[in-house]
């Protein structure tokens, strides 16, 4: 029995033995683990200079190039209204029909004031025929003879009278059909029908006209002088509408508009833009964003945004150095063009920006670095 105890123990000290050699090999090996083992898998880019004019990126809201207030040009009751709202129309179709029937009264009034105003003068000419032959025959005064002249000279000027009595008529006739005084979106209709309404001052309706659509931004005074002063036509090279969806719209505008002066209150320079709006993607009143490019050329780097970090005190992005450690590399950021910030300063050619895993990185981290794969075309 004290045999069997005594090979209980031995047992148990050499497993012991065996567990604490066991053990220290395993720590053994976590220790002289290889250190690209603990690296940290990145991807980076390349940095490259590239020629470009100086951009500016704003939001911006899009207006219709003529937005018409549709009214009447005669007063009466509404009879009928002639469009479908919010449809297309095209210039000249008839919108909203006022009452005619007094219009048409006073047409024919002026009419049979036009009709005995002719008989008229054809009484004053005939008597004025008779009065010169009666004078070469002597059988009448000079004096006589004038006042039948000047008897015909003012029935012909009531003739004239008569006539532009008709002719208004006849207009005011007209403008009891409301029509659409350029192609365009008609908005809803803002009288009902029955309504009595006043020449020139009832609003009937809006009228927009969608293509070309234009675009109203401005930048401030700083970012104006960033790229050399006074904006315009002939400096800025590309104008960019970027929708609401972050896609860049198919058609490239013009600047129509710049203001030729700072807003005092603003501190800003207003622009506006035109654009092709032909297939009406764009409607007035949508917030969207302009970017521009203008002043001359220089050298900059494109980054990807999610490249650039901020803390404190500045942007800066995370270098990869020869022995593939990450450096902190503060940098000056210009403007967004799509996905990339435009660095002005801070980066040099054939420097490794890291594009990933950028929250574990600190400055000195030993990293394993992969060159980001460009996709196919």
């Amino acid at each position: 029995m004290h045999t069997s105890a005594r090979k209980r123990c031995t047992f148990f000290s050499c497993y012991w033995l065996v567990s604490l050699f066991l053990n220290g090999c395993a720590d053994n090996e976590v220790y002289t683990a290889s250190p690209v083992d603990r690296a940290i898998a990145v991807t980076f880019i390349i940095a490259e200079p590239v020629n470009m004019p100086g951009s500016l990126e704003t939001i911006a809201q899009t207006e219709g190039a003529k937005e018409i207030e549709i009214r009447p040009r005669v007063g009466g009751i509404l009879l009928k209204r002639l469009y479908a709202e919010g449809m297309a129309v095209e210039a000249g179709q008839p919108l909203f029909l006022i009452d005619p029937e007094p219009f048409q009264n006073v047409l024919a009034e002026a009419q049979a004031g036009l009709l005995e105003q002719n008989v008229r003068v054809m009484r004053a000419r005939s008597e004025e025929s008779r009065q010169r032959q009666l004078l070469d025959a002597n059988f009448v005064s000079q004096r006589a003879y004038d006042a039948s002249k000047a008897d015909l000279a003012v029935a012909e000027a009531a003739l004239q009278a008569a006539k532009v009595r008709v002719q208004q008529a006849e207009l005011n006739l007209s403008y009891t059909t409301v029509k659409a005084p350029a192609h365009g979106v008609t908005g809803r209709s803002l009288v009902s029908v029955g309504t009595l309404v006043s020449a020139n001052n009832s609003l009937l309706t809006t009228l927009t006209q969608l293509s070309p659509i234009w675009v109203r931004f401005s930048f401030s005074d700083s970012e104006v002088a960033r790229l050399g002063g006074h904006l315009n036509d002939k400096n800025v090279h590309s104008v960019t509408m970027v929708l609401p969806d972050g896609s860049e719209y198919s058609q490239t505008g013009k600047i129509n508009f710049a203001a030729s002066k700072i807003d005092p209150l603003l501190g800003t320079q207003q622009l506006r833009a035109t654009f092709d709006n032909t297939g009406q993607q764009i409607l007035p009143g949508q917030f969207v964003r302009i970017r521009i490019t203008a002043g001359e050329s220089r050298q900059v780097y494109l980054v990807p945004q999610v490249a650039v970090l901020t803390s404190d005190l500045n942007r800066y992005v995370y270098v990869i150095n020869k022995n593939n450690e990450v450096i902190q590399r503060p940098v000056i950021a210009g403007d967004w063009i799509g996905k990339d910030w435009v660095i002005l300063d801070g980066l040099h050619a054939g420097d490794k920006v890291v594009v990933d895993n950028l929250i574990k990185l600190m400055p000195g981290k030993i990293v394993d670095p992969q060159l980001r794969a460009i996709p196919p075309s």
